[in-house]
C-alpha cells in the first residue's frame, strides 16, 4: 500500500531540522546579547533605508533681570547618514565526497556552527567599529580613571539632552582588564560567543574585546537606551513571491536560512540572508576614552583682528579641534591665563570656534581646547585687536 499524501518522509525531516536548528541558533544568540544589554530596540525597516545617526547640543542662552524676556536657549539636534540597510546574502556548499569524507556531523554540521559565527561577526565587527567613531572624547593617566570618566561624560551629555541613561555598558581589551586585575579572582561570562562582566565598577555590563576590536588603552562607553538594532526581515511576503522561501524564527526574524541539495553537482548548498545593523542613536553619545600616561597641554596658535561689530574681536585657532566631541572654551583678562594639562575649564565662557567675542582692545584672550569632561588638552593666547 502506498504511503499517504504529504507524509514528511526522512529528508523532509533532516533539511527541515537543519533549517529550523541554524535560525533557531541565530536568535537564541542575538536575544542573549539584548538579554545582557538590558534593552536593545528591535526596529524593523525596509530594503534601501538610510540610518540616521544624531548629535544634539544645547546653548543656554545669558540669565535676564526681573521682569525682563526671558530668550530661547538654542537646541540643535544634526543627523547624519550612517548607512543603508540593505539585505546580505551569503551561501556556502558542502560536496558529496567530503560528507563521504568526514561524516555529515563533520563536514555540515560544524561548517554551519562556522557559518553562524561569521554572520554574527559580521554584524558586531561593524557596531565595534562604529563604536570607536564617538564624539565624547576623553583623555586620562590610567585605565581606572577612563573607565570611570567615559561613563561620568555620557551620563552627563544625556542629561544635558534631558534624556534618561538607566544602565550603561562599557567595551574594553582583555588585556587591559587582565592587565588592570593582575592575580585578582574575577568571574568572567562566556555566552554564544560574547565575553562580559556583570557590574563592573559601576557598568552594568562590560564587554571584553579583542585587539582586532578594541585598541589597547582604551574605554568605549554608551547607555543602553543609545543602542538599536535595525534589521529587515527574510520573511517579507514579497521574498516568497519571488519564490525565496526561507525558515525564520520568533518575532524579530533577524536570519533566512534555506538548505538544498543539488543534483547536478552534488553538494548541499546552504544560503542564508539578512539585513541587520547594530549602532547608537546619538553618535555623540558614546564616550571614548583613550590613556595617555604622559599627558602635556598642547599649544594653539591664537590671533585676534577687529571683528563686526563695535567692541568685538573675531579669533581665529589653529590647528582645528583634534576631536568633534571636544569643546573651545576662552578667558578675557588683563594678562593671559595660566592653563595645566586636564585643569577643569568648565565654569569658562564657551566659544563656537567662529562668532565673534565681546573684548577690549589690549586685553588678553586664553582659549583652551577641552574634552568632553572639560579637562584642558590644549590652550594659546593673544593680545585682543577690537573693533
Amino acid at each position: 500500500m502506498a504511503a499517504k499524501n504529504n507524509l514528511t518522509m526522512t529528508s523532509d525531516v533532516q533539511v527541515t531540522a537543519r533549517e529550523i536548528d541554524f535560525v533557531t541558533r541565530f536568535a537564541r544568540n542575538w536575544q542573549h546579547l539584548r538579554d545582557i544589554l538590558g534593552i536593545m530596540r528591535p526596529i524593523k525597516k525596509q530594503p534601501g533605508t538610510v540610518l540616521k545617526s544624531k548629535t544634539a547640543s544645547v546653548t543656554l542662552a545669558q540669565s535676564v533681570g526681573e521682569g525682563e524676556e526671558i530668550p530661547y536657549s538654542k537646541a540643535t539636534v544634526i543627523e547624519k547618514d550612517y548607512a543603508n540597510i540593505n539585505v546580505e546574502k551569503y551561501a556556502k556548499a558542502v560536496s558529496i565526497e567530503a560528507i563521504k569524507e568526514y561524516g555529515y556531523d563533520v563536514a555540515v554540521a560544524l561548517t554551519d556552527e562556522a557559518f553562524l559565527y561569521e554572520l554574527q561577526t559580521n554584524v558586531t565587527n561593524r557596531f565595534y567599529d562604529y563604536l570607536n567613531t564617538g564624539l565624547l572624547t576623553v583623555s586620562e593617566t590610567n585605565w581606572q580613571r577612563a573607565l570611570a570618566m567615559a561613563k561620568g561624560a555620557v551620563i552627563n551629555k544625556f542629561k544635558q539632552m534631558h534624556r534618561t541613561a538607566t544602565n550603561v555598558v562599557g567595551f574594553v581589551n582583555v588585556m587591559d582588564l587582565y592587565d588592570y586585575l593582575g592575580g585578582a579572582d574575577i568571574t568572567i561570562q562566556t555566552e554564544f560567543g560574547f565575553q562580559y562582566i556583570k557590574n563592573f565598577m559601576g557598568y552594568s555590563t562590560v564587554f571584553l574585546l579583542s585587539d582586532d576590536e578594541i585598541k589597547r588603552g582604551r574605554v568605549i562607553a554608551t547607555p543602553v537606551e543609545n543602542i538599536v538594532l535595525y534589521y529587515i526581515d527574510p520573511a517579507d511576503s514579497d521574498f516568497a513571491r519571488a519564490g525565496l522561501d526561507y525558515r525564520t524564527d520568533g518575532e524579530t526574524n533577524l536570519v533566512g536560512f534555506h538548505v538544498q541539495g543539488n543534483y547536478s553537482t552534488a553538494v548541499s548548498e546552504s544560503f542564508a540572508i539578512m539585513g541587520m545593523t547594530l549602532f547608537a542613536e546619538y553618535q555623540d553619545g558614546i564616550a571614548v576614552a583613550d590613556i595617555d600616561e604622559t599627558p602635556s597641554l598642547g599649544t594653539l596658535t591664537v590671533t585676534s583682528a577687529a571683528g563686526t561689530a563695535t567692541g568685538d574681536t573675531k579669533i581665529t585657532v589653529t590647528p582645528a579641534k583634534e576631536a568633534s566631541g571636544n569643546v573651545y572654551k576662552y578667558k578675557v583678562g588683563d594678562s593671559a591665563e595660566t592653563v595645566t594639562y586636564g585643569q577643569n575649564v568648565r565654569t569658562w565662557p564657551t566659544w563656537d570656534g567662529k562668532s565673534d567675542v565681546t573684548a577690549a582692545t589690549g586685553k588678553k584672550i586664553t582659549v583652551v581646547e577641552a574634552d568632553a569632561t572639560y579637562k584642558a588638552q590644549k590652550a594659546g593666547n593673544a593680545t585682543v585687536t577690537a573693533k
